[in-house]
């Protein structure tokens, strides 16, 4: 029996993939479920628009995170915080103060997409990387200094 996905099923597929499956996972728990729809030819047709309105919008969110990792350019950051006199710092700097600072300056990314290869726990010079869209890549300077 062939299906479409409505949306990603771990193991089977993606979202708007047509895959065969037995005919009773089908009609017993994919389709009452509402994860997939038989796959007949309106069906087929109708996923077919979908994507290519999806792969417009899809597009325009890719070139809008191009522009703003062009704008953001080679940007650094510098964050305040307390520390010790052997430069540890007290906690930890997060992805949240980062996008605070980013915001600051005028870019708006959401502290979800912020990431660090290694945690700031002393003071010094730092990236952040930020992962703008699954095709768009970014990275900042943080410096961490003592406030």
């Amino acid at each position: 029996m062939e299906i479409i996905l409505k949306q990603d099923v771990t193991g089977l597929g993606y979202k708007n993939d047509t895959v065969k499956v037995k005919p009773g996972y089908g009609r017993n728990y994919l389709i009452p479920n509402g994860v997939a729809l038989i796959a007949n030819e309106s069906n087929k047709r109708m996923v077919a628009e979908n994507i290519r309105q999806a792969a417009h919008k899809a597009a325009k969110v890719k070139q809008d995170a191009e522009a703003l990792a062009a704008k953001i350019g080679e940007l650094t950051i510098e964050l305040g915080t307390k520390a010790g006199e052997s430069g540890r710092i007290f906690g930890a700097v997060t992805a949240v103060q980062v996008s605070d600072a980013l915001k600051a300056k005028g870019f708006d990314v959401d502290r979800k997409k912020i990431s660090f290869k290694e945690q700031p726990k002393q003071l010094g010079t730092y990236t952040a990387h930020l992962d703008l869209h699954k095709e768009v890549k970014h990275t900042v300077t943080v410096n961490v200094v003592a406030e």
